[in-house]
């Protein structure tokens, strides 16, 4: 469980961007994180995880409190934090499954890592995790051949590679077409679901929150303004969190789509060469 209380964050040039912010996420829960450009969700993101310095309150993940860590205490807490990025983050000259293993980097000595030599169980665990996420097919591929959805699948899957209590994602689905973008917010949704992972994710797509997220907290000037059911989500309410505006069309209820099949089709020449792709990468064992 998550628990930030009184969570505040003042600039050196006196900007404000948080201002006692409060809450609590449960595990498995997953919050919708919305807001008008500078509303300071970024920033929340950030203090979470200490990227950013908070200026006072006190944010506890399980028994832990990440504001009084140390920095050697803050980077083994780090390793309990997995992070999803808007553009993907991805070391593009590597294979997808370096990419994913290199969730494994807290966990590792620098030798090891320098030379990307994985315990067994890293590399066995990556493979399940490719396959949830669609690509065990394209375990050999490089990150720069792959598409947007593509991308983002690997970044769910190296957070994931951490074993993370908690997941922090900034802005997901900002740099995809809608139909990629509703596969990945379903597929971050079911992970979170299995996996009991509590979840913040900072979404622009108000219609998008809506239809996936259990919980929306809206931000205005770093304060929170809304924090309840996209049930509630109506004209007023965004209106309070982005100002006047006609809100008929985004507060329109989104049919739910049937179920996508994944853009990332298993054929038996695909498996074939994930076979010995399994095989060239025991040399990371």
């Amino acid at each position: 469980m998550l628990r930030l209380e009184g969570l505040s964050k003042i600039y050196g040039t006196g900007d404000r961007a948080l201002t006692d912010v409060s809450l609590t996420v449960e595990p498995g829960q997953v919050i919708g994180l919305i807001g008008p450009s500078g509303a300071g969700k970024s920033t929340l993101i950030r203090c979470i995880n200490r990227l950013v310095e908070p200026s006072a309150g006190k944010i506890s993940l399980g028994d832990m409190d990440i504001t009084r860590l140390s920095r050697g205490g803050l980077r083994q807490a780090r390793r309990r934090i997995g992070m999803i990025f808007q553009e993907y983050a991805l070391v593009e000259r590597l294979t997808v499954m370096e990419n994913v293993l290199s969730g494994r980097l807290g966990y590792v000595g620098f030798w090891r890592s320098f030379f990307r030599k994985y315990p067994p169980e890293s590399v066995e665990n990556a493979y399940r995790l490719l396959d949830r996420v669609g690509l065990s097919a394209h375990v050999n591929k490089r990150a720069d051949a792959l598409s947007g959805g593509q991308r983002q699948r690997v970044g769910i899957a190296r957070a994931l590679e951490q074993d993370p209590d908690l997941l922090l994602i900034d802005e997901p689905t900002a740099s995809l077409d809608p139909k990629t973008s509703r596969q990945i917010m379903r597929l971050i949704i079911e992970i979170c679901d299995e996996r009991g992972l509590p979840a913040i994710i900072n979404i622009h797509d108000v219609a998008l929150a809506q239809q996936f997220v259990q919980r929306i907290i809206g931000l205005q000037g770093g304060k929170v303004v809304f924090d309840g059911s996209p049930d509630d989500l109506d004209a007023e309410v965004l209106t309070r969190i982005y100002g006047e505006e006609d809100w008929s069309a985004t507060i329109r209820k989104v049919d739910e789509e049937t179920d996508d099949t994944d853009e990332v089709q298993e054929k038996s020449a695909e498996e074939h060469a994930a076979a010995i792709d399994r095989e060239r990468l025991a040399g990371l064992t």
